[in-house]
């Protein structure tokens, strides 16, 4: 600091980038305070990515889990709209960055979020059970709220094309897993899986858990907090975003649209009509 008091420009510059992230200076790179050449082979891509999101290095379980979870989401095929759209991209050009960047940007509320809702609304029911509430009633109580305020599906249940999602069951074994050998504690497998007994009681019927719910129900498990898992789920599809636009980008075709160009769109509008003043004689 300089001798009036005022910080330097240089001082004003360190505090404005300020970060607990990186360390970084000319042949020096720390992450979280590790030298990333001790990272570097000895650490796994999930473990370096809990490492930056959490500070801290997890224990190779975590790391193994947190990887399932990431593996298991990475792709859903070209009627996914972000794989459509990296493929559409891929064909108009523009460089793989690009076609990634344009898939990633439609991941929303609607394509990508529910894991996000999935996490929270399991979160809710675990608040409620560290009150006191008993698992069961936590769930129908959530429920009641879910059903008379909120719209749409239970978050983290059914899915549009798949009657069982093949993903989530092999998830949730895994977790219990994993929670026997006291990696993870179960909890929120427990909730999940009491989600959707309750709902099938209301239903009738019994709707799976997906992809979503299943990934949410790890994520929580490994202490993520929901926003975070949005992230993960875009790092997850990532890669397949990646490798559709790529074989996409090497098939040679140019301007290839949702539809094959023989198959039009439904037109709903004003129907053929006549320009004002043509066909109009003169006095």
């Amino acid at each position: 600091m300089s001798s009036s008091g005022k910080k330097s420009g240089r001082e004003r510059g360190e505090e404005w980038w300020q970060t607990g992230i990186i360390e970084m200076s000319p042949g020096v790179i720390r992450l979280r305070g590790y030298e990333i050449q001790d990272l570097i082979g000895r650490v796994s891509f999930p473990a370096m990515i809990w490492l930056m999101l959490r500070g801290e290095l997890p224990s190779e379980d975590q790391a193994a889990l947190l990887g399932i979870a990431l593996g298991a989401a990475v792709d859903h095929g070209p009627q996914a709209p972000s794989i459509a759209i990296a493929r559409m991209a891929a064909t108009c050009g523009v460089g793989i960055n690009s076609a990634m960047a344009s898939a990633i940007n439609v991941l929303g509320d609607v394509h990508g979020g529910a894991g996000e809702q999935a996490l929270s609304f399991y979160g809710d029911i675990a608040v409620s059970i560290d009150g006191g509430t008993v698992l069961d009633e936590a769930v129908s109580v959530r429920l009641d709220r879910f059903f008379a305020e909120e719209k749409g599906y239970v978050p983290g249940l059914g899915h549009r094309f798949h009657p069982i999602d093949p993903r989530a069951p092999r998830l949730l074994e895994l977790t219990r897993a994993f929670a026997a050998r006291g990696v993870v504690n179960g909890r929120f497998a427990d909730i999940a899986g009491a989600v959707e007994a309750e709902v099938a009681r209301r239903k009738g019927r019994k709707i799976p858990l997906n992809i979503d719910g299943a990934t949410a129900v790890i994520y929580g498990e490994l202490g993520f907090p929901p926003p975070l898992t949005r992230g993960l789920f875009v790092l997850s599809r990532s890669v397949g975003i990646l490798a559709h636009a790529w074989e996409q980008s090497q098939q040679g075709e140019r301007n290839k649209g949702p539809l094959p160009r023989e198959w039009l769109w439904a037109y709903t509008g004003t129907p053929l009509r006549p320009f004002p003043g043509e066909n109009e004689t003169g006095d």
